[in-house]
């Protein structure tokens, strides 16, 4: 597997993976029904830092994006270098140490970038990620309680996560 930087041209390969996890409500606070659109915006911001995973044993080019994910500020100003970042692994392709694989690219490039510490804003309590995440370092700061409706659970806790760089 081979993590890089995104380019424009990548989109087209993460849009359905994004769709189809962001559609399963399981993981995200957006808009399940969120169009091409939105959802680039949404993950190609301007200001953002974009990465993708791809795997070389693809047998079809169009499968070779297996995951991606951004940095950017979560904040503004003096607060410019706290990052926010956000990650998503082809369901297809879970299981395999991706995810880890790419957390550690990203937690080194926003390093690299001058970022000081991560935060993730809304990561829903019953996410499988959470415990990767917290493997890394990352700490539970507070919850939200019941500020998530998940197409199973009912409604559930979106936790705030923080780590130092």
């Amino acid at each position: 597997m081979r993590v890089r930087d995104a380019v424009a041209e990548d989109w087209p390969r993460i849009w359905p993976f994004w769709h189809e996890i962001v559609a399963a409500g399981d993981t995200y606070a957006w808009d399940p029904g969120a169009d091409e659109g939105t959802a680039r915006a949404l993950w190609m911001a301007p200001g953002a830092r974009v990465f993708v995973v791809e795997d070389p044993d693809a047998s079809h080019p169009a499968d070779r994006i297996v995951a991606s994910a951004y940095v950017r500020p979560n904040y503004g100003g003096p607060a410019r270098t706290v990052a926010n970042a956000g990650f998503m692994v082809s369901p297809a392709h879970a299981g395999r140490g991706i995810g880890r694989l790419l957390a550690g690219h990203v937690l080194d490039a926003a390093r690299a970038d001058g970022y000081t510490a991560m935060v993730f804003n809304a990561v829903v309590e019953t996410n499988p990620a959470l415990r990767l995440w917290q493997s890394l370092g990352f700490t539970i700061l507070g919850t939200v309680p019941k500020a998530y409706e998940h197409p199973r659970h009912g409604r559930v806790g979106l936790h705030i996560l923080h780590r130092f760089l």
